[in-house]
């Protein structure tokens, strides 16, 4: 997974302060973080072709609560889809992540 970003510096602070994931660095800066276990959904469209990115978490509120005490900003509130509670948060670059609670079976 690559996020580009108008601030790239910022987005990875992000990734590795505020979320607190582990890292290394490939060289002058460049982290590769590791990521949590993850699912892919294929949904039709009829659109252009387009991709999400969203974080899954036990409890959206109790995630956001943490999140905003380290001074996340959140975009959306949270809503209720017939597939779980979802919200989305901004990254330091200007970019948005969604975050959502499932309400469906997981294969993780």
């Amino acid at each position: 997974m690559i996020i580009y970003s108008r601030d790239p510096e910022g987005d990875r602070a992000f990734f590795r302060d505020t979320l607190g994931y582990q890292h290394v660095d490939a060289g002058h800066g460049w982290l590769i973080f590791r990521l949590p276990p993850a699912e892919l959904a294929v949904h039709p469209t009829d659109g252009e072709p387009a991709h999400e990115l969203f974080l899954m978490c036990d409890d959206v509120e109790a995630t956001m609560a943490e999140l905003t005490a380290n001074g996340v900003e959140f975009t959306i509130p949270v809503t209720e889809e017939r597939w779980g509670l979802r919200t989305a948060l901004r990254l330091p670059g200007g970019g948005e992540l969604g975050l959502y609670e499932p309400r469906h079976p997981v294969a993780i």
